[in-house]
């Protein structure tokens, strides 16, 4: 549905989005994932029509952002990380004048604020001036300003920047219940918002795409080993037996796995169990097979993870283990005005 190729906007001297390549189909919720100044608001922008790159495209089911800007505008809500809203207007007459700065035919415009009021949460808060509005129902607002013209994607900057806890929760809420119909991408610098409501994930660092897909994918490309811990019981061994039950599990496990890496040694529990924690290279070693060691050597498993890596580990470890150019040019690039209709 979305193609980017080759994307790279400079802003005089300062190359804020660097040959940006990318597909989002119909339907998926996709997370820009970054630090701040990172290049998620610039590639945004150019997605929405807000700016024009200096090299590369943007072609939304065919259509170029370049060559058809108002007819791709339309198919598009965006809800920039600054809402565009105007105090003192009531929620129900800012919606109104979206709906006409939109196109809305007349006769159409009041049954399309209904639905935006209904689908994020207004209807209560419809005659409110929204200079009244605590923070949370202004994000409220903005989304509803993006989605009343029924738009086919949306594009969503940081939409739960500077909300509490609360208001973070119903917002995502929202937004997931808005990805069941339609195309959603949405930019954050906090892994806990990809986590929550997205189906795919961009990381973007000074730039650049760092890394794009699943995040069980990614991690599965990044981690390059496979972290297992087990704990484990010897019944064959007295309760009293401590250094000497350590060094036979530590023999059984070498016969598990040979060469293993940053391997512990087994520890002795309180209740006479043995933890054990080792790596070896990914893919090398499976569930079955330590089933099958540890029938074969006489010990019961009494539990058994895999210990995956986290989204946080993915992200520093993309983003914060090589210095690469500065971003402050993204940064300031990327703070360059508030979008208005």
């Amino acid at each position: 549905m979305i193609n980017v190729q080759g994307l790279t906007k400079q802003y005089g001297s300062v190359e804020a989005v660097t040959d940006v390549s990318f597909e989002v189909g119909r339907d998926q919720v996709v997370g820009f994932l970054g630090p701040n100044g990172a290049g998620k608001t610039t590639i945004m922008k150019i997605i929405a029509g807000y700016h024009f790159p200096t090299r590369g495209t943007v072609t939304i089911d065919g259509l170029s952002v370049q060559e058809d800007p108002l007819a791709l505008k339309a198919r598009l809500g965006y809800l920039p990380e600054s809402v565009p809203l105007y105090g003192d207007l009531t929620v129900e007459e800012y919606l109104s004048f979206v709906a006409g700065a939109r196109l809305i035919p007349a006769k159409e415009r009041k049954p399309a604020i209904r639905e935006a009021l209904k689908a994020c949460g207004l209807e209560q808060a419809a005659g409110k001036r929204i200079e009244t509005l605590s923070k949370g129902y202004k994000q409220r607002a903005g989304l509803a300003q993006a989605i009343i013209h029924d738009p086919d994607i949306l594009i969503l900057d940081e939409p739960t920047s500077g909300l509490d806890p609360n208001q973070i929760i119903e917002i995502r809420a929202l937004i997931k219940e808005l990805g069941k119909r339609k195309t959603l991408i949405l930019s954050t610098h906090i892994l806990q918002e990809v986590e929550a409501v997205c189906s795919q994930v961009l990381i973007i660092n000074e730039g650049r795409i760092a890394a794009q897909g699943r995040p069980e994918a990614i991690a599965e490309t990044l981690k390059g080993t496979d972290t297992w811990e087990l704990t484990l019981k010897d019944p064959g061994r007295e309760e009293g037996e401590t250094q000497g039950g350590r060094e036979k599990i530590a023999q059984k496990m070498a016969r598990l796995a040979e060469g293993l890496a940053d391997g512990e040694a087994p520890a002795r529990e309180a209740d006479g169990t043995f933890h054990v924690s080792f790596s070896v290279p990914s893919g090398s070693l499976g569930g079955e097979r330590i089933f099958d060691w540890a029938v074969a050597e006489g010990l019961k498993i009494l539990s058994m993870t895999q210990k995956k890596l986290s989204l946080e580990a993915i992200f520093v470890k993309l983003t914060g283990e090589h210095e690469g150019r500065p971003a402050q040019g993204a940064a300031a690039a990327e703070g360059d005005g508030d979008a208005r209709l």
